[in-house]
């Protein structure tokens, strides 16, 4: 395989993975920040948009996924794709945690 085989491979799995978050939260009518929200990565996203932006993802994944040639015969080129997996989701639990934790509430500041 070539360089850009292994490039391809790693995007295809970053943006297959990618998927996942934005297609759940679409399909369940739920808000999600994506590139088009304001502010960029802050903001939410339509539901509409959301799975918009999965199926863009799911589409230009798969084309990566086949110019990158991911098969199980070429184990360098796979793990490169899992990598690509895993760095994103990585990122993505890291961001998203610190959106979520907001000021803690005691027990006897709950309702």
């Amino acid at each position: 395989m070539n360089w850009y085989d292994y490039i391809a491979c790693l995007f295809a799995g970053m943006l297959l993975a990618n998927v996942v978050p934005h297609f759940v939260h679409g399909i369940s009518g739920d808000r999600f920040p994506t590139p088009f929200s304001h502010p960029r990565g802050i903001g939410l996203s339509s539901p509409t948009v959301n799975v918009l932006w999965a199926l863009f993802n799911l589409v230009l994944g798969s084309v990566l996924f086949r110019i990158g040639k991911v098969s199980r015969v070429e184990g360098l080129g796979l793990a490169v794709f899992f990598g690509g997996i895993a760095a994103i989701s990585i990122l993505g639990s890291v961001r998203f945690a610190k959106k979520q934790n907001g000021p803690r509430m005691n027990m006897d500041q709950r309702g």
